[in-house]
């Protein structure tokens, strides 16, 4: 296989995992056997990962992959705003989603939002790296931009929450996970309460799940307590810095400097 050929069939992959696990997926919710298609996916992974390291032995630098998570109410939004107001290389994931934007929000900017047919139709094309529905609503992240920023140098923010972030991480194992934590649970149940969107209900819901999600911080690569704003940045930009300047992300510059 040449370089070229190993490029197309690099491209095919990306196309083919995401679709094969969105079978799996509706599959299993039919509670039927997908016993075949679990092997065939571990196969196309590994067959992934070999033409990954093969790729990077001989190409650019890869783009890095930066994935932020945290329960609702807990600020990652904002800390992802400010982030990308101080490191001018990075570049945001703008997902997809079906529910109606909030107040502020812009089509483009903040989301793209779109129909649940429109959505389901991505699904089906395996557009989506990673997707979840959550309250109703359907939020899911574009397979083919990921690959494209990566696999032309560059880097990339995604805001997702854990149950994305685990799928993304099978696919992108050296990208960098941050979880987000709030200073404690009673601030966070004052920040749902305080704003003004959510019903009682709603907020007793995403507190319970919150909960749930922060049981997902043991694999996750780094952790940050949001008690300010600006201090939480710092520790943001510091993360992004030391990731950047990792051996493992510059052995061509290496390679290169020491022939």
């Amino acid at each position: 296989m040449n370089g070229n050929d190993e490029k197309e069939r690099y491209r095919q992959l990306l196309q083919e995992i995401p679709r094969t696990s969105c079978d799996i997926k509706v599959l299993q919710d039919d509670g039927k056997n997908t016993f075949e298609l679990e092997e065939s996916l571990e196969v196309k992974k590994e067959e992934l990962s070999k033409l990954t390291r093969i790729i990077r032995s001989t190409g650019k630098e890869e783009g890095l992959l930066l994935v932020v998570s945290a329960p609702s109410g807990t600020g990652k939004t904002t800390l992802c705003k400010q982030l990308l107001k101080v490191v001018r290389d990075i570049h945001f994931s703008i997902s997809y989603t079906t529910r109606a934007p909030r107040r502020g929000e812009k089509n483009g900017k903040d989301y793209h939002f779109i129909t649940k047919q429109e959505f389901k139709d991505k699904i089906d094309r395996g557009e989506f790296i990673e997707w979840a529905e959550n309250y109703g609503n359907l939020y899911g992240t574009s397979f083919q931009e990921i690959r494209n920023c990566l696999y032309n140098g560059m880097d990339i923010l995604l805001d997702v929450d854990p149950r994305g972030a685990r799928a993304i991480k099978k696919q992108y194992t050296n990208g960098a996970f941050v979880f987000i934590f709030p200073p404690s649970i009673d601030i966070l149940r004052k920040r749902l309460t305080g704003r003004g969107s959510e019903k009682d209900d709603m907020i007793k819901v995403r507190l319970n799940k919150a909960m749930d999600e922060i049981k997902e911080v043991v694999w996750y690569d780094y952790v940050i307590f949001n008690e300010t704003i600006q201090s939480s940045v710092d520790i943001l930009r510091s993360i992004y810095i030391a990731e950047k300047n990792k051996r493992t992300r510059l052995m061509k510059k290496i390679k290169n400097l020491i022939k």
